[in-house]
């Protein structure tokens, strides 16, 4: 995981230097030799995605006018403003996946995507569920909903979703993220973001929690304590990004291109672009954006 940008720059190494340093392990040995099991821990994981993300930005050398990120992402987006230090970022976000593989014991939790109905359709059926935790975790885009909770709830609502003809897509994850289960992993990281040093973002970063704009260091600290248990509000944050600051091309920094084709859903006219390795990168971009 990340081995191009690790053999290719001399930057890219030090990031990677900087991040077991904050760790106090070697996330560099995890990310290019494994064991896969390993990296996979949340986390592991976590950090791991938040550095190879971080280096593709600063690799780029693009100047941005906003930035968002989804879920984990958010925090890849504060350090690119320029909000948080690597080093506190990838810290922040181990102790996030640690504390939020705790707060639920695992085969608990599970999270399912909800394909075609709509948020409101997914609401009325939540609120008849006569028993259990199922929340709505993320609004990925138009027609496309996660939700999550613990076995019993889900089960309840899979059942009341399948008699309206609706698809559940059960995913392989590790713990409920983003409801109300993961109170105790939001309760830990709260300290631990009360105790980092956070600056205000110099540009606008799009927050999960409300989809919109985060200008000062306290907004920061306090939409990141509230990402935890609440709904990452994608679909609202890329329509208000765009609409809001007026953009025009988008750029996904990191490798799978999920968002991008999320955004395609969502905002279908603006231009997209992905960046995920190192060869060529900034003349890629800069022949396709001009900058």
């Amino acid at each position: 995981m990340g081995k191009a940008f690790f053999e290719g720059n001399a930057r890219a190494k030090q990031m990677f230097a900087e991040a077991d340093e904050a760790l106090g392990f070697s996330l560099s040995k995890l990310c290019l030799e494994g064991p896969l099991e390993e990296l996979t821990l949340t986390e592991h994981a976590q950090p791991a995605i938040l550095l190879v993300s971080s280096i593709c930005f600063e690799l780029a050398e693009m100047n941005i006018d906003a930035a968002a990120g989804h879920s984990l992402g958010e925090y890849s987006a504060l350090v690119a403003a320029g909000a948080l230090r690597l080093g506190d970022a990838v810290r922040l976000v181990n102790r996030r996946g640690k504390y939020m593989q705790e707060a639920v014991p695992a085969g608990i939790g599970r999270m399912s995507a909800v394909m075609g109905p709509s948020p409101e359709e997914i609401n009325e059926v939540l609120s008849k569920l006569p028993s259990g935790v199922c929340e709505i975790a993320n609004l990925n885009s138009p027609g496309q909903t996660v939700v999550a909770g613990d076995a019993e709830g889900m089960e309840h609502f899979s059942k009341l979703m399948g008699e309206k003809g609706a698809k559940l897509i059960p995913l392989n994850v590790s713990a409920p993220f983003h409801c109300r289960l993961m109170k105790p992993a939001a309760e830990k990281l709260g300290l631990d973001l009360d105790a980092v040093e956070i600056l205000d973002p110099k540009i606008p970063v799009y927050a999960n929690v409300d989809a919109k704009p985060v200008r000062t260091k306290e907004e920061v600290r306090q939409h990141l304590k509230d990402q935890v248990c609440g709904s990452v509000r994608w679909t609202e944050c890329m329509q208000n990004v765009f609409h809001g600051e007026q953009i025009t091309h988008s750029i996904e920094f990191g490798a799978g291109g999920v968002l991008t084709k999320l955004l395609k859903r969502i905002v279908p006219e603006i231009k997209r672009f992905e960046v995920s390795v190192v060869i060529s990168l900034r003349r890629s971009i800069k022949m396709e954006f001009g900058k």
